[in-house]
């Protein structure tokens, strides 16, 4: 169970500023909806002077921590209609829906057990045995309250407190790509019986079109009633 100030943490790397906040706290329950949480929100300034912004969201499955691209496409859609009227952000954006990426952004307390034996930086905002940055291994996490990092060229482990953190991330190394290439495989997979899945809904749809449209068809040009009428015109007696 988090403390007040480990929650408080957790709302701060997820997102950053004020308006970045109010946003994850109207996108948290929208991605819960869909089985989804979300990982971070950052609202970004274009590179170009009058530019469109970006708003960027990062998500991935409560159960696995995959996303496939047609979660990414209803989780998109369905904050494309929350702020479409509210309205929140002033000016252009651009918003992009996208999974966290094989080097992903470490902003809860539980990625640092689920990724454990990874390489990882980390940054605080003081300065801890001289230092604000370290890399090394994550060796996961220690009484709800500190991560365990077993540094580079280091012999013991250094148990860094979560709510000193002010970025973390995994490190882009050979471990770290296979590991991604795996998931990529198994993501693939996954895609294709989602787009088997629709496909076969959509032949049921069509079918079931097919059906009525005979139907009407058979109730429009074949009506008894209308038979009789004709009948009668042409034989009045």
């Amino acid at each position: 169970m988090l403390s007040r100030l480990e929650e408080l943490k957790e709302h701060l790397l997820r997102a950053k500023t004020t308006e970045d906040r109010k946003l994850i706290e109207a996108f948290d329950p929208i991605a819960e909806t869909l089985g989804l949480d979300i990982v971070r929100v950052r609202l970004m300034g274009s590179n170009k002077p009058g530019g469109a912004r970006r708003l960027q969201i990062m998500a991935e499955r409560r159960t696995d921590g995959e996303i496939s691209v047609n979660q990414c496409a209803r989780l998109s859609r369905a904050v494309s209609g929350y702020l479409e009227e509210t309205d929140p952000i002033s000016g252009e954006y651009i918003l992009e829906v996208s999974s966290p990426g094989i080097d992903r952004p470490l902003t809860r307390l539980k990625d640092f057990d689920t990724y454990q034996g990874l390489v990882a930086r980390l940054e605080l905002d003081r300065l801890a045995e001289g230092r604000k940055r370290f890399r090394g291994t994550l060796a996961g996490t220690e009484d709800g309250e500190y991560i365990a990092i077993d540094l580079e060229d280091e012999d013991d482990t250094a148990m860094i407190p979560f709510a000193w953190i002010i970025d973390a991330k995994l490190v882009l190394n050979d471990e770290l790509l296979k590991l991604g290439a795996e998931k990529a495989a198994a993501r693939r997979e996954q895609e294709e019986d989602e787009d088997d899945e629709d496909f076969e809904d959509d032949d049921a749809d069509l079918i079931d079109e097919d059906d009525d449209d005979f139907e009407d068809a058979d109730n429009d040009d074949f009506d008894d009633a209308d038979f009789d009428d004709e009948s009668d015109d042409k034989n009045p007696n």
